[in-house]
């Protein structure tokens, strides 16, 4: 056995080297080599071939003999030929290495799509293969209701089909290659056929397969939409739909074309009908620590996860899914999201960092990103903010609290045709006590403005904005914030951050007022009460303000005749009358 397996790998040596020659590539070997490797661990893995005919330790001596032979030819130095044996080679072994530990990780969800789509990325060179892998990732992350990496996975093989469609023949209404799909995915463009070692389609046994056809790309995209449907992200889905309709034109096919653009109106209706209502996922960073981990250890992630995911949640499936897959090696939850001192890990534990993390975007981003499909979607940097003192202390009073922000950036857009993506960035920004106090503020007011425009509107969570924003029970609220940074009119005149910060309390002001306006109209008579102490509250807050708040003139501003602020705070301070009126008319 051991000449025969000699005599084999000289044999492949030799083959390729011949190809190499002929045509400075051996890609049709290479993908003849990979499509063999492929059916042979298949067979293993379907039962077909049994464990003796397969010994994948003498595949790897194999493969390292290969490597040898390439860099000792004499005939060959100089060339690429070398480097390509050994490229091969790397791959091969890849694609045998995790398809070995496919078994192991059939428990761990994230692990498995980490190794599916590494063995797809291998079949590169051979997109029948690929084709097949992503499929078998769109049923997997399905089997789990990850519907929109599902949809990605379709979005992806569609790409490829028409990549390679496009190499056979230009058809002016089929999409010119993976380029087309841009506007549903950015990450499209790996499935680009760019690469020295593309086979043309034209070759024998290259893209054989049924989908690789008109009707191929209409059925994977088909899919896709629906997928997209149902994970609610119903832009993608109308995307998806727009590269449908080209088609279906061509082909005179009407009824399809009526389907579609009803479906393209019961899309679009959702998204008027839901609004800013949509919550389209939670991300979360994990990290992980322990030299038990091997190559996890040190690696940080972006998970997304279903919509309203808690972080109480996912540290608990953490926790059970490693510690069942260490045993008995303790596995701890790091809540705290500060930067974790390595020389204080014990090395026989099993450390995973879970943090929130929300998707970051600088503030010209945010003039496009309006809607919340916008603001989850083709996402690559995510921040969290780590609270610290000078003193040492992670929590202080108002005027001593910093804030460390820490922005990551991932290998990938979000969402992907996997749920967690490696972070390979990270940038911090610090703080000081009066820029945290104008981030506060600053969201208080989107939150307050979010609320105040909902249409249809929603009561409830309006007045749990009003509630935190003018009540006088609320500990460091807007008044605190107001009474330590601007009593000190000198200071204010001297401090560009303190001046920003008496705009951002103008503009929540505003907001308020005009909260306080739309919930007079949307309470029912219970409530009127409640409506009027919001309404003495926020009163008495305009008036503890003003005393702190320095004249817009200071800042080089003349002030307006009578401002959209003031017109509203009349007719608030009427708001008892407005009422006891409105009963008696009753």
């Amino acid at each position: 056995m051991v000449s025969t397996r000699s005599q084999a790998t000289a044999s492949l040596y030799l083959l390729m080297r011949q190809n190499y020659e002929i045509g400075a590539s051996f890609a049709r070997i290479k993908v003849q080599v990979t499509v063999g490797l492929s059916t042979i661990v298949g067979g293993v893995q379907q039962g077909v071939l049994g464990q003796s005919v397969f010994n994948p330790e003498f595949l790897r001596r194999s493969l390292k003999t290969l490597v040898t032979y390439a860099n000792n030819d004499q005939s060959m130095a100089g060339t690429s030929f070398p480097d390509q044996v050994t490229d091969l080679a790397a791959n091969l072994n890849m694609i045998l290495v995790d398809t070995v530990k496919m078994n192991e990780s059939k428990e761990d969800d994230q692990m498995l799509l980490d190794l599916m789509h590494r063995i797809a990325n291998g079949y590169q060179n051979s997109p029948d293969l690929r084709l097949t892998w992503l499929q078998n990732m769109a049923g997997k992350h399905s089997e789990r209701n990850h519907h929109c990496e599902a949809a990605m996975c379709m979005v992806h093989a569609a790409a490829l089909v028409a990549e390679y469609l496009y190499l056979i023949e230009d058809s002016p209404f089929l999409p010119r290659g993976c380029v087309a799909f841009q506007g549903i995915s950015l990450n499209v463009l790996e499935e680009s056929a760019i690469s020295d070692d593309v086979i043309s389609p034209d070759e024998d046994g290259i893209c054989t397969g049924k989908l690789f056809s008109e009707s191929g790309v209409v059925g994977l995209l088909t899919q896709a939409a629906v997928l997209f449907e149902v994970g609610g992200l119903f832009e993608s889905a109308c995307q998806v739909y727009k590269v449908l309709i080209p088609i279906h034109e061509a082909n005179r096919a009407f009824k399809e074309l009526a389907k579609l653009h009803g479906k393209l109106q019961h899309l679009y209706t959702q998204i008027t009908e839901k609004g800013a209502r949509r919550v389209l996922g939670s991300y979360f960073r994990i990290a992980f620590y322990g030299e038990l981990l091997d190559d996890l250890n040190g690696t940080e992630f972006i998970y997304r996860e279903q919509s309203l995911t808690q972080l109480a949640e996912i540290s608990l499936r953490l926790q059970t899914l490693y510690s069942n897959r260490y045993k008995p090696y303790p596995v701890e939850i790091v809540k705290d999201s500060s930067k974790v001192d390595l020389s204080t890990l014990d090395p026989g534990k099993i450390y995973v960092q879970v943090t929130f993390v929300e998707p970051y975007f600088d503030r010209y981003e945010l003039r496009d990103r309006v809607t919340p499909y916008d603001k989850n979607f083709n996402i690559r940097r995510f921040v969290y903010s780590t609270p610290f003192t000078v003193s040492g202390k992670a929590h202080g009073d108002v005027k001593s609290q910093w804030k460390r922000k820490t922005i990551l950036t991932t290998t990938n857009p979000l969402p992907y045709v996997k749920t967690r993506v490696k972070v390979i960035e990270r940038e911090e920004i610090e703080l000081t006590p009066a820029e945290v106090a104008i981030e506060d503020m600053s969201v208080r007011t989107r939150d307050l403005k979010q609320a105040t425009s909902l249409e249809p509107p929603d009561p409830k969570l309006l007045q749990v904005q009003l509630q935190g924003a003018i009540s006088t029970t609320v500990n460091q609220g807007p008044l605190e914030i107001a009474s330590t940074f601007l009593s000190d009119k000198e200071a204010v005149a001297k401090s560009h951050h303190l001046q920003k910060l008496c705009h951002c309390f103008r503009e929540f002001s505003l907001r308020c007022g005009e909260a306080l306006e739309k919930n007079k109209h949307l309470i029912g008579e219970d409530q009127r009460e409640y409506q009027r102490e919001m309404e003495r509250n926020f009163i008495t807050f305009k008036e503890k303000l003003s005393f702190m708040l320095p004249e817009k003139r200071a800042f080089g501003v003349r002030p307006r005749r009578k401002s959209r602020e003031t017109s509203l705070l009349q007719k608030i301070s009427r708001g008892s009358g407005f009422l006891d009126g409105e009963s008696k008319a009753q």
